[in-house]
């Protein structure tokens, strides 16, 4: 087939819908030049400040439009040669080139219109120089609105995995409902329902759409409507819609029929289809998160019978592996007496792999099933599968006093090791340090306390069996309650028994093993063996949380024994600054006698039963409540914990033209990206707009600098760290260059909980710095404070201090940041 044949040439149709933005659209006709393909252009200043040839050749060359046979000189003095690329007979461009490189086309446009871009299996791509999100995982589902002007149109795509796909098609209509992507629930019989659906909204106008709202019928019951949330110009935004139905007689499906309008008008129409499930079949349940507000589901595999009260039963989390879905995951059990098995989505397929946003979601979903099957607490699980495996090691060893035993079945333990612990100076050591909650090994100890079953084939081709012996190895050194089983012969996935249920999930004694475990309440633990990394992630166990650590994202340890007959704690601490003590266990009244690291001292009966302690230049004592302008368990740090408070992007509009375009841009880039990554969703709003008493507790993410964003004075006037365009200050010390982009993360002075996350560039290459770092994708932490430059990568990082100062913090600076 022809390298033309990736884009197609119709005319364009749009919505009578007057756009806001500067020029109109119209219709169009477009041509399609060669796809093209260049390799090995890897990243010279790693996962926190991305930099390559062919950024930096847009940078230095706006306009940049390479053709066949053209030269890239990439890092080390190498070149690489632009070559064309022809489509497969299924639609797919395939080359080794595409594994670590880009794909380039451009499209000639007859008139200023609007387009809509659908690709797959890149990472990201640049259309005329603004950043789009890609679509890592091959979905499909990715459909974005471009805007393309007359003439020549450029589009970059970064590719990693060998192959994509590419069509750029004129949009009709411009604003549409698309169900590709919809988070739904199941009805089930008898059972009345009244919570939330979502899909994808597309507004491929250039106008930001307010007053929608979005109405909902389900099998014929009554309308219900729902406001819709504004939706910036050439966007997407996954949306929610109510799903209120009587109780269902029968299963099978039913339709739920939706139109979308605005202040009366009907601008687009869409269905999706709700599965109908019978009491003892798996179904989904939806969720309004508390991280940002989205539509999420989990799916149950219900205790059998389901008749009676669930009252005293056993529940199970269950973690999906990489490419599955939760519903799956729950089908993949055979159904329980004795136990439901209740399963997270991590917020997409793969996703966060377990780790953030996909370990948050696995809390927040427990949460939700304590909720709605009212198990018995001390009889609370925790299983998964190969990369739901990993999660199971990595949730289990962060949240001890959860579940009374865990089954990781062909998992992984963690690519993070102990050597990160120890020192963790310079801007090498920092910039690693919030990566350190991913470090499975240095805090194996928790598992001391949680039944351990590990299964295991010992000819899996996927996930070695090395994996578990490891784990058995590093078990066997103080556990005293673990199993280790591999299955002869078999690989990743295996089922050779004929009875119901995956055997390489449900393993009956894998299953038998949880079920003879409980957690004990916390009033009768004698004994806490506890470590963390950061408190704002895992602080608690039992009557014992860390509430601060002398250094930060560094191991924190606690050993502490309680004798209530002696109103006396014993123990030892390791890097750690405050504790709180919880001493409801002993009568109220009369003093507490306390040995820690060495120490004796008393203290009176505390208020609420909660004792608090200080440590100070090397003493002990007794403290009040940590108040909140400190960080603490809610709010500590680093970068990341900004965007879990239903996060709000607010993007600069004051300063020049330049510097505008690309604050909306990147905010909308990170919209995108949290859309695809996390199935989230996010409000994008002008500095113009933003309201403080509007967005209360939330966190905010600002774009631009105190130059270009009007929010910054009000949000950030006392930071220590201010960013013009001239250069980026951190505590007085500048770092200047007009090729600078720094993040930062603050506490927001009007709340006890929520921060506001900072991505600010100095100038033009500062943007396309910023265009390309990776804080929302999995597995990259960013503390609290870095600066990258075009030439250098990251030049300064930190971590601010307990007070959120400068001078009680972490800073540190390569030899050239004072340019």
């Amino acid at each position: 087939m022809s390298t033309h044949s990736l884009l197609l040439a119709i005319p364009l149709a749009v919505l009578s819908l007057s756009p806001a933005r500067s020029g109109s659209v119209a219709s169009a006709r477009l041509q399609a030049g060669p796809l093209l393909s260049v390799g090995a252009v890897e990243s010279i200043h790693g996962p926190l400040a991305p930099w390559d040839a062919v950024r930096e050749r847009i940078l230095r060359q706006p306009g940049y439009h390479p053709a066949a046979g053209d030269t890239l000189v990439l890092s080390e003095g190498k070149t690489a040669q632009w070559e064309p690329l022809t489509i497969s007979a299924d639609g797919w461009y395939t080359s080794d080139t595409l594994r670590d490189g880009y794909a380039y086309t451009s499209v000639t446009s007859s008139a200023r219109t609007i387009a809509i871009l659908s690709a797959s299996a890149h990472a990201m791509a640049f259309v005329n120089g603004e950043p789009r999100i890609g679509d890592p995982y091959k979905d499909g589902f990715v459909r974005l609105p471009v805007l393309l002007h007359p003439g020549r149109n450029d589009l970059f795509l970064r590719s990693e995995r060998g192959f994509l796909r590419c069509t750029v098609k004129p949009c009709a209509p411009s604003v549409m409902l698309d169900a590709a992507d919809a988070t739904l629930p199941d009805l089930r019989i008898g059972e009345p329902a009244r919570t939330r659906g979502a899909l994808v909204l597309i507004n491929a106008t250039e106008e930001t759409l307010t007053g929608l709202t979005i109405e909902s019928t389900v099998a014929g019951a009554a309308v219900r409507r729902m406001n819709v949330p504004a939706v910036g110009p050439l966007s997407v935004r996954k949306v929610a819609f109510a799903i209120v139905a009587p109780a269902p007689a029968r299963a099978g499906e039913v339709g739920v029929r939706l139109r979308l309008l605005r202040r009366g008008m009907l601008l687009a129409k869409g269905a999706v289809r709700l599965r109908v499930r019978r009491p003892a079949e798996t179904y989904k349940r939806t969720f309004v998160s508390d991280l940002d507000g989205s539509v999420q589901y989990y799916a149950v595999n219900p205790v059998q019978p389901p008749a009676g009260s669930p009252g005293g039963r056993a529940l199970v989390l269950s973690l999906h592996g990489a490419g599955g879905l939760a519903t799956s995951a729950a089908d993949a059990y055979h159904g329980k007496t004795w136990a439901s098995i209740v399963a997270p989505t991590n917020r997409r397929p793969i996703g966060y792999r377990w780790e953030d946003w996909g370990r948050m979601d696995a809390l927040e979903v427990l949460a939700q099933g304590k909720q709605e099957l009212k198990p018995d607490p001390r009889r609370i699980y925790l299983t998964g599968h190969s990369m739901g495996g990993h999660g199971t090691w990595l949730i289990g060893v962060l949240y001890p006093g959860l579940f009374a035993a865990i089954g990781p079945c062909s998992g992984y333990g963690s690519d993070f090791d102990a050597a990160k612990f120890a020192g963790g100076a310079g801007v090498d050591g920092i910039t690693r340090r919030p990566n350190n909650t991913m470090d499975i090994k240095s805090l194996a100890s928790n598992y001391a306390d949680e039944g351990v079953y590990i299964l295991h084939g010992d000819a899996d081709e996927t996930i070695s069996v090395d994996e578990a012996r490891h784990m058995a190895n590093l078990l066997g050194g103080f556990h005293k309650d673990f199993r280790i089983h591999e299955q002869k012969g078999v690989g990743h996935w295996w089922d050779s028994s004929d009875e119901p249920g995956a055997e390489c999930m449900d393993w009956p004694p894998l299953f038998d093993f949880l079920a003879r475990h409980t957690l004990p309440t916390d009033d009768a633990v004698r004994q806490v063996r506890f470590a963390t990394v950061n408190p704002s992630v895992s602080a608690s166990c039992h009557w014992v949380t860390i509430e601060q650590q002398e250094r930060l994202l560094l191991l924190s340890a606690v050993d502490l024994q309680v004798d209530p007959g002696q109103r006396r704690v014993i123990g030892t601490t390791a890097n750690v600054a405050r504790l709180a003590l919880d001493l409801r266990m002993l009568s109220p009244g009369g003093a507490v006698r306390l040995g820690l690291d060495g120490e004796t001292f008393g203290a009176k009966w505390p208020v609420g039963g909660v004792l608090r302690l200080a440590r100070e230049q090397g003493h002990w004592r007794v403290a009040a409540p940590l108040p909140a302008t400190q960080k603490n368990p809610r709010r500590n740090g680093p970068f990341r914990e900004a965007i879990r408070r239903r996060t709000v992007l607010v993007y600069g509009t004051t300063g020049k033209a330049e510097e505008n375009a690309w604050a909306y841009a990147k905010a909308r880039y990170d919209a995108e990206t949290f859309w695809v990554y996390g199935n989230g969703t996010m409000d994008v709003v002008p500095d113009t707009a933003y309201r403080a008493a509007s967005y209360r507790d939330r966190g905010v993410v600002l774009y631009g600098n105190a130059e270009s964003n009007a929010a910054w004075k009000g949000l950030l006037a006392d930071s220590p760290v201010q960013v013009t365009r001239d250069g980026v200050s951190i505590g007085g010390r500048w770092v200047r260059g007009d090729d600078l982009a720094c993040t930062f993360i603050r506490p927001r002075a009007d709340s006890a909980i929520a921060c506001v996350a900072v991505v600010a560039p100095t100038g033009r290459a500062g943007r396309a710095l910023a265009d390309g770092m990776g804080y929302l994708l999995p597995l990259t932490g960013f503390p609290d404070v870095l600066v990258a430059s075009v030439g250098q990568g990251v030049v300064a990082a930190g971590l601010f201090g307990n007070d959120w100062s400068v001078l009680t913090g972490e800073f540190a600076w390569t030899a050239d940041q004072t340019r």
